[in-house]
């Protein structure tokens, strides 16, 4: 029996010997070993950051970054490491970015990086941090990040004066306490804009391809559904077009992005998009003055041409396509229905049918079980008349 033991103990240091250069004895791969090296490192980059340590951080790799983030006010940053692969004195690293904005995000948002490092002197270093494929870039990518607050507002700009993102906060500012008045849910009541340099770059932030945007003047992203810890929305602004508008325009766009913000916890699966559309417009144009001809001159156009449309736009009607004019049909079909239950309801039984719906467990039967609890009426009822509605405004 003991000499049996000495064998199996000669066998195991031998066997650790053979496989020194993939497995450590204790259990753990060469793998493993980088990539906790390689958290390591990013834990310090990170808390350099945050500590607005500059010597601690470059002693971690590239100064790059350091600059173009020190005027965002972050409250956390960290990196989640996943798959590294080793060649030699590099590695890459797939990351999962994380920071949260002070005063703005419950939750953290997550970004997809690839980072890449170098070995020397027994430590690794960053050498470049670049967004992962198909992941959206972040504003300090594409440049140094200016900021203004508001009082309801965080605007985040990239080759933008202060001058111009000044005014963004200040339509941001009249915009959240408007769709405070329309919108009688509970939201956080503040927003973050953000402005890049152009189309391009707006695209780019988004992850998809400028023709997508060509002509849309902003954006909002962010999670549907309520989750507490959901981070913020983002207004992403396209300042080509945007640029484009007058006073009345600018400050419309800005109110309908922030009542996407306001709507969110409320806006699921089970919502269409001629609700979450219609009345983000609605709430928008609420106290302009706007009357529909002005407000929806391609549907007026259609309803006078004899087209009155036999149903309320379908998702698929919202899609970015080469024809605007069906897509501003759809915005303004959308508008109009919720203008009709606005005003032939009321507000109150609007912002309580926008709720119904997104509390509804699938989108089948979500607007007919609404409507039938909220506005005592369905879609067959509701749908005539609010073709009956655009005749009325439009003929």
């Amino acid at each position: 029996m003991a000499g049996r033991r000495r064998v199996s103990r000669s066998s195991v240091v031998l066997l650790c010997l053979l496989l020194v250069s993939l497995v450590a004895c204790g259990g753990r791969s060469a793998a493993d070993s980088v990539r906790t090296e390689v958290q390591a490192v990013l834990d310090r980059r990170a808390g350099a950051l945050l500590d607005r340590d500059r010597a601690a951080y470059a002693a971690t790799g590239t100064r790059a970054g350091f600059d173009r983030v020190g005027a965002v006010p972050l409250a956390d940053w960290s990196y989640r490491v996943g798959e590294v692969t080793r060649a030699g004195a590099t590695a890459t690293a797939a990351v999962e970015l994380r920071y949260r904005l002070a005063g703005y995000d419950a939750g953290a948002v997550g970004a997809g990086r690839t980072v890449r490092l170098e070995r020397a002197d027994g430590t690794w270093r960053v050498t470049s941090d670049r967004p992962a494929k198909k992941s959206g870039r972040q504003p300090w990518d594409q440049g140094t990040v200016h900021v203004v607050r508001g009082a309801h507002s965080l605007v985040l700009g990239v080759g933008q004066s202060d001058g111009a993102l000044r005014g963004y906060a200040a339509l941001a500012d009249r915009a959240v306490p408007a769709v405070s008045e329309a919108w009688d849910g509970d939201w956080a009541q503040r927003v973050v804009v953000i402005v890049p340099r152009s189309l391009e770059d707006m695209a780019g932030l988004l992850g998809s391809p400028a023709s997508s945007y060509r002509g849309i003047a902003a954006v909002t992203t962010g999670e549907t559904g309520g989750r507490s810890d959901a981070p913020a929305d983002r207004i992403v602004v396209n300042p080509d077009a945007y640029g484009l508008l007058g006073s009345l325009g600018k400050q419309v766009v800005l109110t309908h992005e922030t009542t996407h913000v306001a709507t969110r916890a409320h806006t699921t699966a089970a919502t269409p998009l001629w609700l979450s559309e219609g009345y983000a417009d609605w709430a928008g144009y609420r106290g302009t003055g706007r009357t529909p001809a002005e407000a929806a001159p391609e549907l007026a156009r259609a309803v006078a041409d004899g087209r009155v449309p036999d149903a309320l736009p379908a998702d698929d009607d919202f899609g970015f396509t080469d024809d605007a004019t069906e897509l501003a049909r759809a915005y303004e079909g959308g508008w109009m229905a919720c203008r009709l239950i606005a005003e032939e309801w009321g507000e109150a039984r609007l912002g309580a049918f926008y709720r119904a719906v997104g509390a509804h467990p699938e989108r089948d039967g979500a607007v007919e079980d609404a409507m039938r609890r909220v506005l005592g009426t369905t879609p067959e009822e509701f749908t005539p008349r609010w073709g009956e509605y655009l005749r009325e405004e439009f003929g």
